[in-house]
């Protein structure tokens, strides 16, 4: 009976101890509600909080939180922007080392403008008659050429936008798939180099990495950056398509110990670019400075940038014609004006740039037009993350895929987009500790390397289709693209080559 009598004293006493706790709980609320009710009332800066206090508060909760919602539960598979579920699945099981294969029919929308049908051969090349892609030298006149093997390649990103491990997963995934790595603007960090892959090194407008003290181009540390064996080749910077005319953006926050002495400037301080390279002001000073790099290293040198006016690198080519091919650029990327992974003003990435699908075949058009093809080798960039998107650039007259968002899905990205706000919370684009400890590079590597394998036998399985043995002889009558009425016209009507 005293037993009972202690359990029931207990339940009571539990009961008081649960009740006052949530009087206590319920009081504070209230007080909360008050304190917020008077201060939303009071301020002047927001009327949505003077009109509604408290509730108004709300808003903000549920538009910051609906990001979250359409991604996961309310946007369709070919919905979302800048990349939807299907082409991030699509890497996402690629890099998972898992099957591809879909049942039941495209959910892909044909009948948009601009999509692009391949045309399937009616005889298709047999499994003995495939052709394995064989490496394309870049630089065939320069003291240290390059025979690049890999069709697609991982785009400039930089130590600093990107995080140390990301850095590394990407260095060592590269080396494992035989494809070349973009350091981006942000100079040779030991990030990029232990992973043991083919490295370009990119010289932005701010030359980090090469610059001296006084941030013009050193002659010396350009020196000493190519004295790496795996550094291949050099990438002048013009213009990126995240923001076309404005010079790259790295928050004072991420520029740490490490960053500084990468790029050879100040700890704890914005890190702007320049919009342009000052000693560059016309195509002459362009070939003046693509070929000054190439004597001091000896290697390849290229320029990177977006095209506005297709006709206004006319100028360029009339300058070459003048000067002689041995004066000409190794190669030239060409970047699309849709954007990428740089933080940018809105007004640049939205609406500034020639697309890649208009602008890419029309500057191939132009090589070709002025005898330069086996000259010049032509770099395509920009949103190309998919099987189709590399077959589809091959035929407009790349010769090489670079990809920056098409990796960084494969380490793991889900399209969070805090990017420029160090909370990225994959660990691929923050320095936060916290958050780059869930990045582990030594598995992440093989992600990456299984990424660039899938994509380039899915691109061989297209060229096969169409009817020829290796991708690189996909051609734009392979192709067709989807007009405004429904209907689809061969590429190379659209796009007819100028020899």
């Amino acid at each position: 009976m005293s037993n009972m009598n202690d359990m029931i004293s207990g339940t009571i006493y539990v009961a008081e101890v649960l009740a006052m706790l949530f009087i206590f709980v319920v009081g504070v609320a209230v007080l909360v509600a008050l304190v917020l009710f008077v201060i939303d009332r009071l301020q002047t800066e927001d009327a949505i909080r003077r009109n509604y206090p408290v509730l108004g508060r709300f808003r903000y909760l549920f538009s910051a939180l609906g990001e979250f919602f359409r991604q996961y539960f309310f946007a369709m598979d070919r919905e979302e922007l800048p990349f939807n579920r299907a082409q991030r699945d699509w890497i996402k099981h690629a890099a998972q080392g898992k099957s591809n294969t879909v049942a039941f029919g495209s959910t892909r929308n044909l009948n948009v403008p601009g999509t692009p049908i391949f045309v399937n051969a009616a005889f298709p090349p047999l499994e003995r008659q495939f052709a394995e892609t064989q490496p394309l030298v870049i630089g065939a006149g320069c003291a240290q050429p390059y025979a690049a093997a890999s069709i697609l390649n991982i785009s400039g990103m930089s130590y600093g936008a990107l995080s140390a491990p990301a850095v590394e997963a990407l260095s060592r995934g590269a080396k494992e798939a035989g494809i070349w790595m973009n350091t981006g603007e942000g100079g040779l960090s030991k990030f990029h180099l232990r992973g043991g892959a083919d490295i370009v090194f990119q010289i932005g407008t701010a030359k980090y990495g090469v610059r001296d003290e006084n941030g013009k181009l050193s002659d010396a540390k350009l020196a000493d950056v190519a004295a790496h064996p795996q550094v291949k080749m050099f990438e002048v910077k013009l213009a990126q398509g995240a923001k076309p005319g404005k010079g790259g953006i790295l928050p004072g926050a991420k520029v740490g110990p490490e960053i500084a002495e990468t790029r050879g400037i100040p700890e704890g301080q914005d890190s702007i670019s320049p919009n342009r390279h000052e000693e560059v002001d016309t195509f002459d000073d362009l070939i003046d400075l693509i070929g000054h790099i190439r004597k001091v290293t000896g290697k390849p040198v290229g320029f990177k940038t977006v095209v506005g006016d297709p006709e206004g690198l006319r100028d360029l080519f009339d300058v070459i014609a003048r000067r002689g091919a041995q004066a000409a650029p190794d190669f030239i990327t060409i970047d699309g004006g849709e954007g990428g992974t740089g933080a940018a003003p809105m007004p640049l990435m939205d609406l500034v740039g020639t697309s890649i699908r208009e602008a890419l075949p029309l500057v191939a058009d132009m090589i070709r037009e002025y005898g330069l093809r086996d000259r010049i080798r032509l770099v395509a960039s920009g949103k190309l993350v998919n099987p189709g998107d590399i077959a589809w650039a091959l035929a407009a007259g790349a010769d090489f895929v670079t990809s920056a968002r098409g990796f960084m899905f494969s380490l793991g990205c889900i399209q969070a987009l805090k990017c420029n706000k160090n909370t990225c919370p994959t660990g691929i684009t923050t320095h936060d500790p916290r958050f780059q400890k869930g990045l582990v590079p030594e598995d992440k590597f093989k992600k990456v390397a299984r990424y660039a394998k899938k994509i380039t036998k899915e691109v061989e399985t297209i060229a096969h289709s169409v009817g020829v043995p290796e991708p690189r002889q996909i051609g734009r009558a392979h192709v067709r693209i989807v007009q405004d009425n429904g209907r689809s016209l061969p590429m190379d009507k659209i796009y007819p080559r100028r020899n």
